[in-house]
């Protein structure tokens, strides 16, 4: 039986925090920020946590070995 590998894209994009949560960047800041309101491009600066259901998500499927 082959290992399971991790995704490399993955790698690059999210982070697990010591209690097994997961940090990922804003969504919507690649392009566009002329039609953003400015509230919308303070608030998504840094990384935030993902949502419990997603977390596990991208856990199960992306990240089996952890970081």
């Amino acid at each position: 039986m082959p290992k399971m590998k991790t995704k490399s894209a993955a790698k690059k994009r999210f982070k697990i925090t010591a209690t097994g949560l997961v940090k990922a960047a804003a969504a919507g800041k690649r392009h566009g920020m002329i039609k953003r309101t400015n509230k919308f491009i303070r608030d998504a600066r840094g990384t935030m946590v993902l949502a419990e259901p997603d977390g596990k998500k991208v856990v199960k499927n992306y990240l089996p070995n952890g970081l």
